[in-house]
This record gives C-alpha cells, structure tokens and sequence, in this order.
C-alpha cells in the first residue's frame, strides 16, 4: 500500500479525498481539550455551553485542525521530510460531539528546491466538512516533499 507522494506525482488542480471520515465523541472532545491545556468552558462545561449561541458545547477548534491535517498524511505527507508552514487556518462552522469529519486536498502549486535538487515544495489547500457536507474547516500548508529517488517505482 503506498502511503504520499514524491514531489513529481503532484499537479496543480489534482483533489484527493481523504478517507475514511473521523466521528468525533465527547471523550475524543474532553481529553483532546484537557491534555492541551484548554479550559474554554464551551469545551468542557455543558451548563456554560447550553447559554452560549450554539446551546452545547463545541468541538475543540484544534482537534478539528488535527483530525483534519491527519487525514491528507496518507496522500499529501506521508513521504514529507517537513512541513514548512501552516497558514490560512479558518474555522468555517461549528463541529459538536458526534460530527463526522471528512477531507479533501487541493493542490494548488508546487516549485523545486532551489538548494536542494533532490526535494521541492508542495503548496495545498484542506477543506474539512461534517456529515452534512458542510465546511467546517479549511487551511493552506506547504509540505518539503522528496522527489522520485532514482530507480524507485513509479506508482
């Protein structure tokens, strides 16, 4: 099973949806939120949450951001030597407990290294989206990806 891809096997405008999706439970929620730190009691307190906008708690931004990156490893950065920058990171809609979460990648352009000629730079956009084929997520990465070594198998 392959699992990335080397820097020639990218090409602007290719999509690759991420599967499988990622349902999102309270204790994925609570401990996620505990174990970094972040006491927002919209995570973590049902009676604070219930007053708030949305009437329940919501699902830690960052786990969202995480299950979302973790899901293009296996076609966008499986083979990665870095990701150089994370950006344009924006929480389009909410995510509560029992959400699935599904991905896909766009690539929107890659360029050689200009140091190194053996790697090149891979620029993409994730979109997240719920069950409900809503977008709840999008951010841009760029990915230092290695380039075919010579007598690898083109796949």
């Amino acid at each position: 099973m392959k699992f990335g891809r080397y820097f020639e096997e990218f090409e602007p405008g290719d999509v690759y949806e991420h599967w499988p999706g990622r349902t999102i439970n309270e204790a994925d929620d609570t401990w996620f939120s505990l174990m970094t730190m972040n006491q927002n009691p919209l995570h973590i307190d049902e009676n604070y949450a219930s007053k708030t906008q949305h009437g329940r708690r919501l699902v830690n931004g960052i786990l969202v951001f995480a299950i979302a990156v973790g899901m293009s490893v296996p076609d966008v950065s499986g083979l990665a030597i870095a990701n150089l920058e994370y950006e344009s990171v924006k929480h389009i809609g909410p995510v509560f407990h029992g959400d699935t979460i599904y991905a896909h990648t766009l690539v929107l352009e890659k360029s050689e290294s200009k140091s190194k000629p053996d790697r090149g730079v891979v620029y993409v956009e994730t979109t997240g989206y719920n069950q409900r084929n809503e977008t709840v997520l999008t951010l841009r990465r760029r990915v230092l990806v290695p380039k075919r070594p010579a007598g690898a198998a083109k796949s």
